[in-house]
């Protein structure tokens, strides 16, 4: 296939890597050319230009038969949000209009469920966020499957997770420079999925996934942040961190929640095998490869 992946970084990049693997013939979007060494060195075409504005994406070499779109924000806010993820899709929805692809994936998040009662959440669960960051990426699930429904736009949806893996794990670096806390009394959970294992779901919805559907993608065991800490500590041996002295839900644009994030349409409908079924495994090769690296720096517990 003739595949573009928009958004071509911490996830888009080994995907591209992958396909070519594979045989494909990959294109990687990226707003600037600074990376483009390291796109070519994997076999990727590297291409510039940005979604938001509608010409750069009248000069892309068209057509493509796999389009995905692994779009980062950017760390922005709810104005950025705005313009890349939505007016982004609303963009290029029009731009493959007269050249259409063959499926569409988009990498969307667990975000969207606002669950705060540990319950498990299946892709029917309702969505309805408090954070205007995640209601952006409802909206943009929104316009996704109406083209879907009515203009037969191949739109497949990918909530994904918290990402982790090499260089990424915001709660496990916090952890090693001791800047964790832990929120409350430690019990609500965490929903994550290794970089690894989103390349193998985006893969597996590129050939199998059915336009207008949604799938989750994210591990089999949900864990409660308490028991993450504790088996780091184990796993490092280093203390447990401290707990939080209060809440304080403002650092996070996307709001806390605490649910149970169920992967079985994932597994069920598009085969995906895990190759870290649970953070343990994932956590484990993560911690091996920097202390191999010489890169495992735990930092000397305050006295």
């Amino acid at each position: 296939m003739r595949v573009l992946i928009v958004g071509c970084g911490y996830v888009g990049l080994p995907l591209g890597a992958e396909l070519v693997k594979q045989g494909h013939e990959v294109f990687g979007l990226r707003r600037s050319s600074a990376a483009n060494p390291e796109l070519t060195a994997a076999g990727i075409h590297p291409l510039t230009a940005d979604i938001t504005r509608p010409g750069d994406l009248a000069k892309l070499p068209t057509p493509f038969e796999w389009v995905v779109n692994t779009v980062s924000s950017g760390k922005g806010g709810a104005d950025e949000y705005r313009a890349v993820y939505l007016e982004g899709a609303r963009n290029l929805i029009e731009w493959l209009a007269p050249a259409p692809s063959k499926k569409f994936v988009y990498t969307s998040s667990t975000s969207v469920y606002a669950q705060t009662d540990g319950s498990l959440v299946k892709e029917d669960a309702p969505t309805a966020p408090q954070s205007p960051t995640s209601r952006l990426l409802v909206e943009t699930e929104s316009l996704l499957l109406q083209a879907a429904r009515e203009r037969n736009f191949p739109a497949v949806i990918l909530r994904v997770a918290g990402i982790y893996g090499p260089e990424r794990g915001h709660l496990f670096q916090q952890y090693l420079r001791n800047e964790a806390r832990i929120a409350a009394k430690g019990e609500r959970f965490l929903n994550m999925i290794h970089r690894d294992d989103v390349v193998t779901a985006i893969i597996a919805a590129l050939k199998s996934g059915r336009a207008g559907q949604i799938y989750n993608v994210v591990d089999d065991q949900p864990v409660a942040q308490i028991h993450f800490f504790r088996w780091l500590s184990e796993t490092l041996g280093k203390s447990m961190p401290p707990f939080a002295t209060e809440e304080d839900p403002a650092g996070r644009k996307r709001g806390l929640t605490h649910k149970r994030v169920s992967n079985r349409r994932l597994k069920s409908e598009l085969g995906v095998q895990l190759k870290y079924p649970t953070f343990r495994q994932g956590y484990t090769a993560e911690i091996l490869r920097l202390d191999r690296a010489g890169l495992l720096h735990i930092e000397p517990e305050p006295r």
